[in-house]
């Protein structure tokens, strides 16, 4: 079979720059996208470059976690020639990305009012952090501020701990995800019709969507969520953390059977017979009752017991630190960890797309070095000559 890249032959230019909106590009790049990173020489590129711990002239281990298969250019969007470079760059193009401030787009000529002019088809996407209007427009915003803004650290910890955020950065790379989605179906759209469109994402909202069930409970009927102790689930239980004789198991009993088989391997099968906990509204409404009864057999045997004998019966998970679960082997039979050679680091060992296609390349490059490709995509997409560039470089521009 030839391998052919899902996405090859699309080309986005990204104005992007540290987590949110390079996570997105990249998603596109790792299925055959040519992506165009644009750079700000004044401000030395993207803020990511330079992220600890792990860091390097212009470039750390961060900054490739988010950026491999992309091409970067440098180009000042803000000096008064930037559309002698933006506007060739468009004609050739599928999509125009940015993760800007909501209020920038339209000010640096990245929106469709700005651009479909200059090619009716092109995909305008900005992902921010309150989107391109309302009162918040202007504001930059961070994965932590909008986990707080969206009331997820409110439900996350323990009751009577402080409110918590979760530990990766989840507001930021479901976003991107979700501008990704977004820019696909546009630019789908485009090749259908003819005609472009902007595409906004922000991380509110997006933070907001992602209370699901949740947000329609409270909605709907006004529903006041809460903390629960263990990580449990609000409605289902048990669905929670459970200490064992040298650790932690998860349990999931998302259905009615797996809880007669979680008390039946425990050595207690008539707490499936018992009135308080016979259903899941009996257990809801019993949770205190169950819960330690449940934690006092669960110290009796180990992590590795527990999961022998919960396995093919009830959903269970250990509790892993992040090298116990890169050594699962589930991991190494998905080919997870890609070893990608880098001049300076060595190699970066990273997580590769969880995207599996049949047919699809499976080389990757490292992210690209400020400004690696000024010159190959300046000659080759906008026509200019070597004068030309150097010239450019010499005003600013590049």
């Amino acid at each position: 079979m030839n391998e052919v890249a899902p996405l090859a032959g699309v080309r986005v230019i990204a104005a992007e720059q540290y987590g949110a909106g390079p996570w997105a590009t990249m998603l596109l790049a790792d299925l055959g996208a040519e992506v165009i990173k644009i750079e700000n020489p004044r401000s030395d590129g993207d803020i990511g470059r330079y992220v600890p711990p792990y860091t390097s002239d212009q470039d750390s281990i961060y900054f490739q976690s988010f950026n491999r298969n992309k091409k970067s250019i440098t180009l000042d969007l803000q000096h008064e020639r930037a559309r002698e470079v933006l506007h060739p760059l468009v004609e050739a193009s599928d999509c125009v990305f940015n993760n800007l401030r909501g209020d920038l787009p339209a000010r640096l000529g990245l929106d469709y009012e700005s651009l479909g002019p200059v090619k009716p088809a092109i995909v305008c996407c900005s992902l921010s952090a309150f989107g391109r209007t309302g009162p918040r427009a202007a504001e930059p915003g961070y994965d932590y501020l909008m986990q707080a803004y969206a009331g997820w650290m409110s439900i996350t910890g323990e009751p009577d701990g402080p409110p918590q955020k979760t530990g990766p950065s989840i507001v930021d790379l479901s976003a991107g995800a979700t501008s990704a989605i977004g820019v696909l179906a546009a630019i789908m759209r485009a090749r259908q019709t003819g005609l472009g469109c902007d595409v906004d994402v922000s991380l509110f909202n997006t933070a907001l969507s992602e209370l699901a069930y949740v947000a329609a409970w409270h909605l709907s009927r006004g529903y006041e969520p809460k903390r629960f102790a263990d990580s449990s689930h609000p409605s289902q239980v048990p669905s929670q953390s459970l200490p064992t004789r040298d650790g932690w198991l998860v349990v999931m009993c998302a259905k009615e059977k797996f809880y007669v088989e979680l008390v039946r391997i425990m050595g207690r099968p008539d707490l499936a017979t018992d009135p308080r906990f016979r259903t899941f509204s009996d257990r809801l409404e019993n949770r205190d009752a169950l819960v330690p009864i449940l934690k006092g057999l669960s110290v009796q045997k180990t992590t590795a017991e527990w999961l022998h004998l919960l396995r093919g019966h009830v959903p269970c998970a250990p509790v892993n630190t992040v090298e116990q679960a890169f050594n699962d082997p589930q991991a190494a039979e998905d080919g997870l960890i890609l070893d990608i050679p880098h001049p300076d680091f060595g190699s970066i060992r990273q997580v590769a797309s969880p995207i599996r296609m049949t047919g699809t390349p499976t080389d990757h490059r490292r992210g690209p070095k400020l400004g690696e490709h000024t010159d190959e995509v300046l000659k080759g997409l906008v026509g200019w000559t070597d004068k030309q560039i150097e010239q450019a470089r010499r005003q600013g521009l590049l």
